[in-house]
């Protein structure tokens, strides 16, 4: 069954009024796009929850051998239709839900389910984030119901922000990013910190572009190339990505591009030789981190779906969630998150924790340049282009602590 038939399957499942969890089965709806200018993303992320509910369901699964069973939902992009979606899949039993793509949708989601978790409790579910990375969600819009899987913006702009001040020779930078919550964030944190860091740096350009609608990106790399920068900040991510890539190769662009999602699918494809070893990524994981525990999986996940997996976080949330659940010895949400809250665990890329007071996951992330494959640093290339990641910086759990604005109301 292809992932459209599936998402189709789910509809059908909810609109017949299907049960949460059958006598082995634990449902979890996946929430993301799965068509439009976000799909391609989507669907990859579908196969990365797919495949790790296999391998724990494979291993045992919870509770003494009930077993994961991933829903998948297209939100088409809206945080309208996705709230839509989550009454009906409250309305079906399932009490778990999972989402990652757009901070607008994040918002949406943890709202929504803050004000149904306040009015049913005995009917609560949880919210599962693995990649909506605005902090306001673990800061002054923080909700018991969320748990955060990803580093956050501010989290992942101190990297950057610190390892572009150590470069001399960058002295313009131009901020380039979606018009929403995501890409506003990532323009604040990015101009309050390299102020700070390095006051000699000129931010040359801050733009904001409708997400998801532009299609010919020229314009805009007309002015970067005008601005004089040495280097470009974006979270751009799906065909905002792909095409900004593409229009900024055939222009010869030459600046270095600081990224958040350019591991996305598609996005390695994009750069190509062309745009090797100017573009950086920051994230939690890539196919060549040293001491890399879960190159099988990404090598095994590859051969079975030919396509990358590359967003750990999703592996990591649905790992600790089956721990949590058999520390809790239960399913029940309220338990499951009591358990979560202050967990410690062995993840792909070392020890993690989730901390308590905001529901934010600490975790290594990693700056990295995409560049040529072969040799011991970059063993395994991206989606087949003969490139691939290599680790420039790690950063270590501890150095990614940042406080919290958080002030959480317990049930």
């Amino acid at each position: 069954m292809n992932l459209r038939s599936t998402v189709a399957t789910a509809m059908a499942c909810l609109w017949l009024g299907a049960g949460a969890h059958a006598a082995d089965s634990i449902k979890i709806a996946h929430i993301d796009p799965m068509s439009g200018p976000f799909g391609l993303v989507g669907e990859s992320l579908a196969k990365h929850f797919d495949a790790t509910a296999e391998q724990i369901n494979a291993m045992g699964g919870v509770l003494g051998g009930m077993k994961f069973e991933i829903v998948h939902f297209d939100n088409k992009s809206s945080p309208q239709e996705s709230v839509l979606l989550l009454k009906q899949i409250i309305d079906s039993g399932i009490r778990f839900v999972t989402q990652g793509g757009g901070s607008n949708i994040a918002h949406a989601l943890s709202e929504a389910l803050a004000k149904h978790n306040s009015r049913n409790p005995d009917s609560s579910v949880l919210y599962l984030n693995f990649a909506a990375q605005d902090p306001a969600l673990t800061n002054d819009k923080c909700n018991f119901w969320h748990f955060r899987f990803d580093a956050h913006v501010d989290m992942k702009l101190d990297a950057i922000t610190s390892h572009i001040a150590r470069q001399k020779d960058i002295r313009k930078v131009y901020l380039f990013n979606q018009d929403y919550a995501f890409g506003q964030a990532i323009s604040k944190a990015a101009r309050e910190m390299l102020t700070r860091k390095r006051p000699d740096i000129e931010i040359v350009g801050d733009d904001l572009h409708p997400l998801g609608k532009v299609k010919d990106f020229s314009p805009y790399i007309a002015k970067i190339r005008a601005s004089g920068a040495q280097a470009v900040i974006t979270g751009n991510w799906g065909s905002d990505f792909t095409l900004l890539i593409k229009s900024s190769k055939d222009s010869g662009l030459g600046v270095t591009f600081y990224t958040l999602n350019a591991q996305n699918a598609g996005a390695p494809s994009s750069i190509g030789a062309a745009g090797a070893d100017h573009i950086k990524q920051v994230f939690t994981w890539h196919a060549n981190i040293a001491d890399n525990k879960a190159e099988k999986f990404a090598l095994d996940f590859r051969k079975k779906y030919n396509s990358d997996f590359y967003y750990n976080t999703a592996k990591t949330e649905l790992e600790m969630l089956a721990k949590a659940m058999n520390d809790a010895k239960s399913i029940d949400p309220l338990k499951v998150a009591r358990a979560l809250e202050g967990m410690k665990y062995q993840s792909d890329t070392g020890e993690v924790w989730m901390r308590a007071d905001d529901h934010q996951l600490m975790q290594p992330i990693y700056i990295a340049t995409f560049t040529k494959a072969g040799g011991k640093d970059v063993k395994i290339d991206a989606e087949g282009t003969g490139y691939g990641w290599k680790t420039d910086l790690r950063i270590e759990s501890a150095d990614t602590v940042l406080p919290t604005s958080c002030v959480m109301t317990r049930p």
